[in-house]
């Protein structure tokens, strides 16, 4: 086995499931990035936040100090700062409510990525990793909604989240068409909920929703990091 070898397979994907079921499509798609990164070479840590427990909910030991950057946080905080600190990519994979993110997953970032860790310092300590935000929307792919929930979630996620804390590269995949009654709002500004796919258009549905999946995970892979 070679060095690059061995290099490939010391590192760690971090994959996040921001689902507060584990039968759902988002958990589905999850592990199905999981087993794709896994087959690339990658360690796999598998944070499942709502079968772990996580409460997104912001506490009190767990309040940004603005005045104290090395403040010692809760220990459920600190172990999930330590699982991002070993990995050397994230792959959260989320369902999108309302243009943005569940509570679930905002909570995590509110409460892990705090001051002094994620953001803070002059050389941020998680400089140089790259991150990947998978969203499943129930919006229609020809909905006029989906270029405006593209680019929220850009800002939101690349600019306001990873780069501001010094990931190296990060990309949003946005997919919709995640329901089996696709929705839509009409001209009038009407949200229009169609029948629910069955059978073969159901299968051929969800094949796609992989698909597209897949090939999001295959194109992160293969980018190349750029500067924040």
């Amino acid at each position: 086995m070679s060095h690059n070898d061995i290099d490939q397979q010391t590192r760690t994907a971090l994959v996040v499931i921001a689902h507060h079921r584990s039968d759902s499509l988002t958990a589905h798609l999850a592990r199905r990035a999981a087993a794709r990164l896994e087959h690339a070479g990658y360690r796999i840590d598998l944070l499942d936040l709502h079968a772990e427990g996580f409460d997104p909910r912001m506490t009190v030991a767990d309040q940004p100090d603005w005045g104290h950057r090395e403040k010692t946080y809760s220990p459920e905080v600190h172990e999930h700062m330590d699982r991002i600190l070993a990995a050397d990519l994230v792959v959260v994979v989320f369902p999108v409510y309302w243009a943005s993110t569940p509570a679930l997953l905002k909570g995590w970032i509110d409460r892990v990525w705090n001051y002094g860790f994620a953001y803070g310092r002059s050389t941020p300590r998680l400089a140089g990793k790259r991150m990947l935000w998978l969203g499943l929307a129930g919006a229609a792919a020809d909905d006029p909604l989906i270029p405006f929930m593209q680019q929220t979630l850009e800002g939101q996620l690349n600019m306001g989240i990873a780069y501001y804390c010094g990931f190296s590269h990060s990309a949003v995949g946005l997919l919709p068409d995640a329901e089996e009654r696709r929705q839509r709002l009409d001209a009038d500004g009407t949200l229009r909920i169609e029948a629910a796919t069955v059978g073969a258009e159901r299968a051929a549905q969800y094949a796609d929703l992989e698909r597209r999946a897949d090939g999001f995970v295959t194109d992160f892979l293969a980018a190349e990091p750029v500067s924040a």
